[in-house]
């Protein structure tokens, strides 16, 4: 059975969305809820850009990665992230990281959609 979820982000914060969408992706909020399956269930975010984000943190939070050859720490701002790919990455980034990191956290984020 598959059904589907909005969450409406306008004037709440990046994290308290992204722990909502996490959990229904998981599927913790289910009677039949099993660890090793992915629930069948849709999360679409919406205004995306409407969220509050402090203007600190888009300044001066970093996303880290490893390419893992030698040199290849990329270090990118939030802000920059915002510019290049739009909010609904920031959204993407963070509800990623809350989801366990196992096999199924790629069809998990299939699942969702983010609209700005």
């Amino acid at each position: 059975m598959e059904t589907s979820h909005t969450l409406d982000a306008t004037e709440k914060s990046i994290g308290r969305v992204a722990s909502t969408a996490a959990a229904i992706l998981i599927g913790k909020h289910t009677a039949a809820f099993k660890k090793n399956a992915v629930s069948k269930e849709r999360v679409h975010i919406i205004n995306a850009s409407k969220a509050r984000f402090a203007q600190k943190k888009l300044k001066e939070k970093v996303y880290i990665h490893y390419t893992g050859n030698p040199g290849g720490l990329k270090m990118r701002h939030a802000e920059k992230i915002v510019e290049q790919k739009g909010y609904s990455e920031l959204f993407k980034k963070a509800v990623y990281g809350m989801l366990p990191s196992n096999k199924l956290r790629a069809e998990r984020m299939k699942l969702l959609r983010v609209s700005e």
